[in-house]
């Protein structure tokens, strides 16, 4: 097994995504023009139904290929995405330029057995996971746009390009698992 693989077969992804927060993503087709906090709520709802469609499939625990997730590692990740993106939003909201704790989400999908869990499980904490992050972009205010943020590795948000950053993963992921609607 080479030093970059997991266990797992999966390559941990080490790109530096934040790039999204400034040009289209040439994979999902994802466009950072004109994401605003008060869209992120909404936007996210509109992903629900299609991450429950998405982890009710029969083969939703099958992986395309042994190196790419199934739609049921991803949905587990997107709910991860999710409450960790809460949390940090929390924060930036609540305290002033605060420091994010790293989160490695290779090792937390190995830790917590993706690939085994439920999917109508992960369909449900999924769901309750994306309606909070939802109903805390919901209530950001204008005033509150700015308010900034780090990421351990040094990266600056604000609540506006964390906001953004954040429905880059939420549609590239979508995208993943082929729940996109054009």
């Amino acid at each position: 097994m080479s030093e970059t693989t997991q266990p797992d077969g999966i390559t941990p992804d080490t790109k530096d995504w934040t790039w999204v927060v400034d040009r289209p993503c040439p994979e999902c087709g994802f466009d950072p023009e004109g994401v605003e906090p008060s869209d992120v709520g909404p936007r996210v709802r509109s992903a629900l139904p299609r991450w429950r469609e998405a982890l009710a499939r029969p083969d939703a625990g099958v992986r395309p290929s042994p190196d790419v997730w199934s739609p049921l590692e991803y949905g587990a990740h997107v709910r991860d995405v999710f409450r960790v993106f809460d949390g940090r939003l929390r924060s930036m909201l609540e305290e002033d330029d605060p420091l994010f704790a790293n989160w490695d989400q290779d090792v937390t999908a190995v830790e917590d057995g993706y690939a085994s869990q439920d999917p109508a499980v992960v369909a449900d904490e999924l769901a309750t996971a994306g309606e909070a992050v939802a109903a805390r972009f919901d209530v950001v205010r204008q005033e509150q746009w700015e308010r900034p943020g780090r990421r351990s590795n040094g990266s600056l948000f604000t609540v506006r390009t964390l906001g953004t950053y954040f429905m880059h993963d939420v549609v590239h992921h979508l995208w993943d698992v082929r729940a996109v609607r054009g």
